[in-house]
């Protein structure tokens, strides 16, 4: 502490010295005052830009990963639209045979041509083929239509047969067939899209179901869409040998379902000398 000023009293410098500490606090309260204030002001100005440029990119990613989950989505479902209006606009088809040992074509090459593209059962035992969408897979028999986890296992192996049907024969009966036409296949298997096109189907058109080394033709007589989860095309009588496929309408939703019924048209033995 200071000494007390000449000519003062001992009060009137005890005064002096207080006066002076006040203002050595006052000068000191402004600067911290001032210091404040710059800091603030720095801090709004930094928070403002941290803001404008959040505010930007936040939105701006998300709608980048919206693009990129819709890609990868409805990727398959666009891949399929868009390759078979390119096979329609070429007139290739796709028909049932045996491959013959042929030279292979170079993927330009595969692009142009307008052979039919052979197609050859995956097995005698139960699988299906239809032609003028492509599908050549397998078929996992007696899946009950009532256990989700057993019938979702199933369609990752395959069309799944349910159990309550009939198996195909040229008897009166509903063979009854179902699979993913959806949008997730990350998480459903490489079968989760493989009735994507059967929406495309018109009648007349021909669906091949192998079964225990015979070849059972059916031609499509209908086809309609049913509001969620209508059992009537499982459990309906039939007067003749039919085929029912079912999958989801629109493609991975569960709104709809797209029914196409088919009949018998013929059978044939694989096991004689001609085969396929």
């Amino acid at each position: 502490m200071g000494s007390i000023p000449v000519g003062c009293t001992k009060h009137q410098g005890l005064a002096q010295l207080v006066a002076h500490c006040f203002r050595e606090a006052e000068v000191r309260s402004s600067s911290l005052r001032s210091l404040t204030i710059l800091v603030y002001n720095y801090l709004v100005m930094n928070l403002t830009k941290l803001k404008h440029h959040y505010f930007n990119t936040i939105p701006n990613l998300l709608v980048l990963g919206g693009i990129v989950f819709l890609f990868l989505a409805y990727g398959p479902l666009i891949r399929d639209e868009i390759w078979y209006k390119f096979e329609q606009i070429k007139g290739q088809k796709y028909v049932v045979g045996k491959n013959s040992d042929q030279t292979s074509t170079s993927i330009f090459g595969s692009l142009l041509s307008t052979s039919p593209v052979i197609l050859t059962p995956v097995n005698t035992d139960f699988s299906i083929i239809i032609e003028k969408i492509g599908v050549d897979v397998p078929i996992v028999a007696d899946v009950p239509v009532t256990d989700e986890k057993a019938y979702n296992e199933a369609l990752k192996r395959g069309v799944a047969h349910a159990s309550v049907s009939q198996y195909p024969s040229e008897d009166a009966g509903n063979v009854y067939l179902f699979a993913h036409a959806s949008i997730n296949f990350w998480s459903l298997g490489q079968y989760a899209t493989v009735f994507n096109l059967l929406g495309k189907l018109e009648l007349k058109d021909r669906v091949h179901v192998f079964f225990k080394n015979k070849d059972y033709v059916y031609e499509v007589v209908n086809k309609e869409v049913l509001k969620g989860w209508n059992t009537y095309p499982l459990t309906r009588p039939v007067i003749e040998p039919t085929l029912t496929l079912q999958t989801c309408d629109p493609p991975g939703t569960t709104l709809n379902r797209l029914i196409v019924t088919s009949k018998l048209v013929e059978v044939k033995d694989l096991s004689d000398s001609n085969g396929i």
